[in-house]
């Protein structure tokens, strides 16, 4: 199981370690995701959310 947002998609990216030579070498950038408890559709499930959509859900309970 990959660690992918299961709202919006979100998950690794790549990118470079840039050093004080400016010498670049490869590194991966992951999502900060969690694996939170939901109910979809009168089911609960364990799901990977990243944290910005978490936050947007959150907001949108309270209103």
């Amino acid at each position: 199981m990959s660690r992918v947002c299961s709202v919006c998609g979100k998950g690794r990216v790549s990118g470079n370690n840039v050093s004080h030579s400016h010498k670049k070498t490869k590194r991966s950038f992951n999502a900060n995701v969690h694996k939170v408890t939901t109910e979809v559709d009168g089911k609960i499930s364990h799901e990977y959310i990243c944290t910005r959509c978490l936050r947007t859900a959150k907001k949108q309970e309270n209103d």
